[in-house]
């Protein structure tokens, strides 16, 4: 249902419209405490769940790249030319009405340790908008300058974590997976200043900024800080909205309604991270202020794809010592950041019995949806026993002996001929999953043989037609997936002032179960000339 305080709502036959002629809702400012300073420099904010701040204005904004998909989604349309009124207001150059901007207040755990109050040091939200279906959807401007949780830095970010940011999210959402979306990116004309590789040597680089859209930009730390500094009354106002507003199947706010809407918070978190275990993302940097309170993907920072297995694999450079969040590690530390989470809501709770269920459900959540995504990936209908396991966890290690692609792989998987009348018949639609296929040794090559007569095994027993077994495997795994080394090269082209990349991996990466067979080159691996440059396969936090 359109929420009744819009006054100007969009039907489902509606075209979308220029952004200038929308109207725009205010209902998280309205509904939370507000920080009553608004002097725009780095201070402690207390009791308040944010603070007002305007964008700071660019030189010379331009569109650069447009999701026509997160448009639609909106009813928003694609502005007329890439300095228009409406590429303005993306820019944060201009504020149309009923815009009333502001900058979250929020704290975390950053590598397991309390960091205190963070907040959104360069994202700053300028409205929410209700779609044609009636879903409320908040636009957020990200390095649009300054607020009072900078810190020490400018509030800017620069063209490379803004393309990465807008190309991901948007393949995220195509992929299935659930995550915030990206509406625009656009240049600022100005440059900013960053230290990509944190040895002392800063560099100028171009500045751009992304419009991303979410029902809720609302993390864990939110809730973390107000409990951290004994702010209950404003903890219980902000759990309070956002049951009434995203989670209103849970009924009126109750000890009893916190308890369950903990529970499905940790329900979604736990799908969404085997979500990404079964595509191979590896999200970097999963502090508890990185996590979503509706289990989304948020803050696509130096985040990557598991291209050679590696169970072990980050791709930030901060967490190449402790490896805190590589691949292996995410579904643990999901359950560590629910854990302070719950921590956090426990002053709203009669007794720690709803936070243990809770935890509970993401343990048997994630059990389940890993296994169910798994068992797909295989053209299985389940993993039914101890052998199953067995099959997949030898396979995880086969995977290790030599460097094997992940996605290719699994991709590759469903061509396997289930009549191969020789070894090297049954392992030849896979040598493309291998960094060196022609280096493989004859004893590795008898393994995967051993593997895969195994396999096939077990895939007969299930009974279920070649055809409509390939099909249900090519729609588990994805042909085309946003490797560091693509989305590198759209920045490297993008800096140069061609676009094109980013459209061309826009289009693709909306269809990514897909053949595409005029874009085969965009589903190889990764280039041995990408193994070790910068922004191709680790990257530092720095923006």
């Amino acid at each position: 249902m359109t929420d009744p305080t819009i006054a100007k709502v969009l039907t489902s036959a509606s075209p979308p419209v220029d952004l200038c002629d929308l109207s725009f809702d205010d209902h998280f400012v309205r509904s939370l405490p507000a920080d009553p300073s608004r002097v725009n420099q780095p201070r402690q904010v207390r009791d308040a769940c944010y603070s007002w701040v305007s964008p700071t204005p660019v030189n010379t904004p331009r569109l650069l790249a447009w999701s026509d998909d997160a448009g639609n989604l909106l009813g928003i349309a694609r502005p007329v030319d890439s300095t228009s009124p409406a590429v303005e207001a993306l820019a944060g150059n201009r504020l149309l009405p009923g815009m009333r901007p502001f900058a979250a207040c929020y704290g975390g755990h950053q590598f397991g340790q309390w960091a205190g109050q963070l907040g959104d040091g360069r994202a700053i939200s300028l409205a929410e908008v209700v779609n044609p279906a009636g879903q409320r959807w908040e636009l957020q401007l990200k390095g649009a300058g300054p607020t009072p949780y900078s810190r020490r830095a400018d509030g800017r970010a620069v063209l490379r974590s803004s393309l990465r940011e807008f190309l991901c999210s948007e393949a995220m959402h195509h992929l299935g997976i659930p995550t915030t979306r990206a509406l625009s990116l656009v240049t600022t004309g100005d440059w900013v200043v960053r230290d990509m590789f944190y040895d002392g040597n800063p560099q100028a680089e171009p500045g751009a900024i992304v419009c991303r859209v979410a029902p809720s930009f609302v993390r864990l730390g939110n809730f973390e800080l107000l409990a951290s500094r004994g702010e209950i009354k404003t903890l219980r106002r902000l759990a309070d909205y956002v049951i009434e507003t995203h989670f209103p199947e849970l009924g009126s706010p109750s000890p009893a309604s916190y308890a369950a809407w903990f529970t499905e918070v940790c329900r979604r978190t736990a799908v969404m991270i085997a979500h990404w275990m079964r595509v191979g993302f590896v999200h970097g940097v999963m502090n508890t202020d990185n996590l979503s309170i509706l289990g989304l993907t948020i803050d696509y920072g130096p985040y990557g794809w598991l291209e050679p297995y590696d169970p072990a694999w980050t791709p930030n450079t901060t967490d190449e010592s402790g490896r805190r969040y590589c691949y292996a590690n995410q579904p643990r530390i999901g359950l560590w950041n629910l854990t302070q989470f719950g921590r956090a809501l426990q002053p709203l709770l009669e007794t720690a019995e709803g936070i243990e269920a809770g935890l509970a459900v993401y343990r048997d959540t994630f059990d389940h949806t890993y296994r169910h995504l798994m068992a797909g990936k295989l053209g299985l209908a389940t993993l039914e026993d101890a052998d199953d396991e067995k099959l997949l966890a030898d396979l995880f290690e086969l995977l290790q002996i030599a460097e094997t692609d992940w996605a290719i792989f699994f991709r590759k998987l469903a061509d396997v001929p289930v009549d191969a009348q020789s070894d090297a018949a049954l392992i030849e639609p896979l040598r493309a999953a291998y960094y060196a296929p022609d280096a493989l040794a004859p004893r590795h090559e008898a393994q995967i043989v051993g593997w895969l007569r195994r396999y096939l095994a077990r895939i007969q027993r299930d009974s279920l037609e070649p055809a409509i077994r390939q099909a249900r495997m090519r729609q588990a795994n994805p042909k085309f997936v946003l490797r560091n080394y693509l989305a590198q090269q759209a920045i490297d082209a993008a800096e140069k002032g061609d676009p094109s990349l980013i459209e061309t991996l826009l289009e693709v990466m909306g269809h990514p179960y897909d053949e595409q067979p005029q874009h085969e080159a965009l589903a190889g691996k990764r280039p041995e000339w990408a193994r070790h440059k910068a922004g191709c396969s680790a990257l530092s936090c720095s923006s």
